[in-house]
C-alpha cells in the first residue's frame, strides 16, 4: 500500500503516486454536513450513510427503542439520482413537486405492471389456500392491538389494493415517454382531474402550504382528496416529503383551537408517517416499544392510543414473532394466566398444557407485510416443488468439477440454494449456467446493474466477443443474462406463461444482497412449480436500498444449502478487500500501485488532490484514463460530497456552461428512473424534447420537467450508486466530516468497486480503522426469518 506524497510535493510533481512510506489509517471527524431544513429541498441531509433518507433521525429513533436501528452503517436510500427516495426527492412542501405525482412515468408504468402480476399471485393464492389464523397465544396489550387488526380483517377490507393497477403492453426502455395525465375514472368529465387538483389548491392555500402540493396532493389522496383534508388536515402526512411539523402548522391553521396533539387523527398519521420512514431506514416493521417511544418523541400523548387507532382503521398491522432465534431449541413452556385460573398446568383431563413460546409484538405496513409472506410462501413453494428422488440429479454429476462442484451438486439436489462469495467467485454460477445449459435446461441469470449484467455474459461466454454481446441483450437460445429491474417488467428475460410465470428452469440471482423485499417476493412468486433458485452474492457490501435484508436473513435461517466459494479476489485490491471483509484493515504490498493512500488535512485538500489524481496521477502513473476512473464519496453534501466533487471535476473535465439544467454534452450522470434504480451514462445532447442520454447502451430521453428529479453528475458517486459497478481504478475520498458515515459494510463496497487500481483519498485518520473493526451492519427489522423457518424446517448443520 502506497502513501501518496503531500499535496506541496505533488505540485512540484504532478500528481504521480508515489511509493513513499506505508501510511497508518488515520482519527474520527464529524458526520458529513447535511443541509438545513428538515426535508426543505431534494437534497436535505443526503448523505451515503442511511442513504440519506428523509426522515433518517425518526427511524433510527424508532428502530433503537427496541435495540433495532436505520439501515446499516447508515445505510438507507440514497437521494442521488439512482436510488433517490420519494421522500427527499420531493423535499419539503412547494419545492419541486408541483407536476410530479399526476402524471405517469416509465417507471410508473413499470411498477403498475409488476403490481398487477402482484394482484394476479394473490388471487391464485387465495384460491388455493384458505385463511391461517395466527397470535391466538397472545394475552395483555399484544392480544388487544391483535383484536385491532383482526376488527378490521373481519370486515373484509380489502388487502391487495396497493397491487392494482393496468398492466401496460410490453415494451423496451428505450426512451422516457413523455409525461400523460392519471386516467380519469369512466364516466367522469375529463375536466375532473384539473378540477380535483384546484380544489386540493385552494385547501392547501387556506392552511398556508405550497399549493404547489397540490397535484401530488391530489394523486396521493385520490379522489375527493379536498375533504379528506377539510376533514382530517395530518391526511397531508401521506404526501411524500411533508414532516409532521409541517402537517401540524397546516393542521392548526384549518382547525385553530380544535387543534392539538392529543387529537386521534394526528396520532393515526403520525404512526403512519414513522413507520413509512421506518421502511425509508430498511425496516418491513417495528417493534411496538419502539413505535411507541417514536411516537412520545413526536408529541404524541397516549402512543398506545395512537397505535391502536392506526390498526383499527387498517393503516397498520399488528404481527407476533418468536422470540427465540431460528434453529434454536425452544424455551421450555411457562405458565400462563389461563393455567392460573384453571388450577394449575393441566388441562380439564389433567394433561399438561405447553405454554406458547414468548413472542415480540411488530407494528407494520400492509405493502411489506405482503410482501414478507408473499416471499416465504413462494421459498416454500421452490423448496417443495422440486420433484424427489427421480433421478435427474445424477445428470448434473459430470458437470460437478473443478471450484463450482458444490454449487453445482447443491443445485442438483436442492430448489434453493444460496451461494457467497466475492467478484472472482462469479466463474462458479457461471459453471453452474453452463452445466444446466448442457441438460437442456432453460437458464436466466440476473444481476442488480447493466454492468453487471455484461461482466457475467462475458464471463459466461469465456470472451468478450459477439457471443457476451449477445448473451447480455437476451438473444442467447439457451440462456438469458438481465438484469432483475428488467426481467421483472418485462423488458428483459425469457418471458412468461399463461399464468404469469417466468419460462426458466433455472434462476441464478446475481448481487442477492441487493434485493429487498418486495423485488424478492416478486422473484420467488413468478418461478413455475419445479424450477430451481440460486440466490448468489457477496454478504460484505451494503444492503438492499429498499426495505428489507433478504440475502442476510436467508443465511441467518439456514433452510437451504449454502455454499461458500473459497476463491480469493486477486492482487494487493482483492487482498486488501477480503481483510477489511473480516474486520481488519491490513496493509498490503502493492509493488505497482495498485493501492495508494493520500492523506489530506481539509476538505479543499481533498477536492484537489482529488481532481488530480482522475484527470492526471492515475492516467499518467497507472494507464487508466479519466473516463475508467470513479470517484466514490460517503454523501451527496459536506464539504466534499457528490455535489462538490462533480462540480470541481466537471470544470476539469468538461467545462461548459451546463444550459440543460447543469449539463452538457460529453458530462458523466447518474439517471434515475425510479427510486433505488440507477444506471449510469452520459449526456448526449439537449433538445427541446428533453435531455438526450446513453445509459447502459441504449438511448434514454428525459423531459425537462423531470431533469431536475432524475438526472445527477455521475464523476462522484455514493457507494450505494457504486455497489453492484466495478472499474478499472476507483478513487475512494474519505473527508473528515464524513467520519461518522463509515462502517464496514460502507469501506468494503467502495473500496471493492476498484479492478486494478484504489487510491484513498484520506482525511479521517483513526475513524477509518475503527469503523472497518468495530461498526458492522446495523440490524434491520424484519420478520422473513420466522416466516421463512415456520414453513420450510432449517438444514442440519
Amino acid at each position: 500500500m502506497t502513501t501518496e506524497p503531500s499535496a506541496a510535493a505533488e505540485e512540484a510533481e504532478p500528481g504521480t503516486p508515489d511509493a513513499g512510506p506505508e501510511s497508518g489509517t488515520p482519527g474520527a471527524g464529524d458526520q458529513p454536513g447535511t443541509e438545513a431544513g428538515g426535508g426543505a429541498s431534494p437534497d436535505a441531509g443526503e448523505r451515503d450513510a442511511g442513504e440519506g433518507h428523509a426522515a433518517e433521525g425518526d427511524a433510527a429513533d424508532a428502530a433503537e427503542g427496541s435495540g433495532s436501528s436505520g439501515s446499516p452503517g447508515g445505510e438507507a436510500t440514497e437521494t442521488a439520482a439512482g436510488t433517490e427516495t420519494a421522500a427527499e426527492a420531493t423535499g419539503s412542501p412547494g419545492e419541486g413537486v408541483a407536476e410530479g405525482a399526476v402524471q405517469l412515468s416509465e417507471a410508473e408504468a413499470e411498477l403498475a405492471a409488476q403490481r398487477e402480476l402482484r394482484e394476479r399471485i394473490e388471487r391464485r393464492k387465495a384460491e388455493k389456500e384458505g385463511p391461517v389464523l395466527a397470535g391466538t397465544a397472545l394475552s395483555g396489550k399484544a392480544a388487544d392491538l391483535l383484536a385491532a387488526v383482526r376488527a378490521v380483517e373481519s370486515g373484509e377490507k380489502p388487502s391487495a389494493s396497493v397491487f392494482s393497477g393496468p398492466e401496460p403492453t410490453p415494451r423496451r426502455v428505450a426512451q422516457e415517454p413523455a409525461r400523460r395525465p392519471q386516467p380519469v375514472p369512466s364516466g367522469a368529465p375529463a375536466s375532473m382531474a384539473s378540477e380535483s387538483v384546484e380544489a386540493v389548491r385552494a385547501v392547501l392555500v387556506r392552511g398556508g402550504a405550497p399549493e404547489t402540493l397540490a397535484p401530488q396532493t391530489a394523486a396521493t389522496l385520490g379522489e375527493g382528496a379536498d375533504g379528506q383534508l377539510r376533514e382530517d388536515p395530518w391526511q397531508l402526512l401521506r404526501v411524500a416529503g411533508v414532516r409532521p411539523e409541517q402537517a401540524d402548522g397546516f393542521a392548526r391553521a384549518l382547525l385553530g383551537a380544535e387543534c392539538g396533539p392529543d387529537d386521534e387523527r394526528r396520532g393515526r398519521a403520525v404512526t403512519v408517517w414513522l413507520l413509512e420512514q421506518a421502511a425509508v431506514a430498511g425496516h418491513t416493521a417495528l417493534e411496538a416499544a419502539a413505535l411507541h417511544a417514536a411516537l412520545a418523541q413526536r408529541s404524541v400523548p397516549d402512543p398506545d392510543a395512537a397505535v391502536q387507532s392506526a390498526l383499527a382503521e387498517g393503516d397498520a398491522l399488528v404481527f407476533q414473532d418468536a422470540l427465540d432465534e431460528p434453529g434454536s431449541t425452544p424455551p421450555a413452556p411457562r405458565r400462563s394466566e389461563e393455567d392460573d385460573t384453571q388450577g394449575g398446568a393441566g388441562g380439564e383431563d389433567g394433561e399438561e398444557v405447553e405454554e406458547a413460546r414468548p413472542v415480540r409484538v411488530l407494528i407494520g405496513l400492509e405493502r411489506y407485510a405482503l410482501a414478507e409472506e408473499s416471499l416465504a410462501d413462494g421459498l416454500a413453494r421452490v423448496v417443495n416443488s422440486l420433484p424427489k428422488e427421480d433421478g435427474a440429479a445424477a445428470a448434473w454429476e459430470p458437470a460437478a468439477t473443478g471450484s463450482a462442484a458444490g454449487l453445482i451438486r447443491a443445485v442438483a439436489g436442492h430448489g434453493l440454494v444460496l451461494h457467497t462469495g466475492g467478484e472472482a467467485s462469479r466463474a462458479e454460477p457461471a459453471a453452474l449456467v453452463a452445466a444446466a445449459r448442457s441438460l437442456g435446461l432453460r437458464v436466466c441469470a440476473a444481476a442488480h446493474h447493466p454492468d453487471g449484467r455484461r461482466r457475467f455474459a462475458e464471463l459466461l461466454a469465456g470472451a468478450s466477443g459477439q457471443e457476451a454481446r449477445e448473451a447480455s441483450e437476451g438473444g442467447h437460445p439457451d440462456a438469458v443474462v438481465v438484469t432483475v429491474a428488467g426481467l421483472l417488467s418485462g423488458e428483459e428475460g425469457p418471458g412468461r406463461d399463461r399464468d404469469g410465470m417466468l419460462r426458466t428452469d433455472l434462476l441464478v440471482v446475481l448481487d442477492a444482497p441487493q434485493l429487498d423485499i418486495e423485488n424478492a417476493a416478486m422473484l420467488a412468486e413468478s418461478l413455475p412449480d419445479g424450477a430451481r433458485l440460486v440466490l448468489s452474492g457477496d454478504p460484505g457490501v451494503l444492503w438492499s436500498a429498499g426495505p428489507g435484508r433478504v440475502f442476510a436473513d436467508l443465511l441467518a435461517a439456514r433452510v437451504c444449502p449454502q455454499i461458500a466459494s473459497r476463491t480469493p479476489d486477486p492482487g494487493p485490491v482483492g487482498e486488501l478487500v477480503s481483510g477489511i471483509g473480516i474486520g481488519e484493515l491490513n496493509q498490503v504490498e502493492a509493488p505497482g500501485k495498485e493501492v495508494v493512500i493520500i492523506p489530506v488535512r481539509d476538505a479543499g485538500e481533498a477536492i484537489h488532490r482529488t481532481v488530480q489524481l482522475v484527470a492526471d496521477s492515475v492516467p499518467r502513473a497507472i494507464g487508466i484514463p479519466a473516463e475508467q476512473t470513479q470517484v466514490i464519496t460517503p454523501g451527496h453534501g459536506g464539504a466534499a460530497g457528490t455535489r462538490v466533487l462533480n462540480a470541481a471535476l466537471k470544470e476539469r473535465l468538461n467545462p461548459g456552461p451546463g444550459r440543460f439544467g447543469g449539463f452538457d454534452p460529453g458530462d458523466r450522470i447518474a439517471y434515475s428512473a425510479a427510486p433505488g434504480r440507477s444506471v449510469l451514462g452520459q449526456v448526449v445532447k439537449a433538445d427541446a424534447a428533453g435531455l438526450h442520454l446513453e445509459c447502459a447502451g441504449a438511448p434514454v430521453v428525459v423531459p425537462k420537467e423531470r431533469v431536475e428529479q432524475t438526472v445527477r453528475h455521475g464523476w462522484a458517486l455514493t457507494a450505494h450508486q457504486a455497489v453492484g459497478v466495478r472499474w478499472p481504478a476507483a478513487v475512494v475520498v474519505l473527508p473528515g466530516d464524513a467520519a461518522q458515515a463509515l462502517s464496514r459494510p460502507w469501506v468494503y463496497t467502495a473500496f471493492g468497486r476498484a479492478d486494478r487500481h484504489l487510491s484513498v483519498v484520506h482525511g479521517v485518520e483513526q475513524a477509518l480503522p475503527h469503523a472497518v473493526a468495530e461498526i458492522p451492519a446495523k440490524p434491520r427489522t424484519t420478520r422473513l426469518p420466522s416466516l421463512i423457518t415456520a414453513q420450510i424446517p432449517p438444514t442440519p448443520a
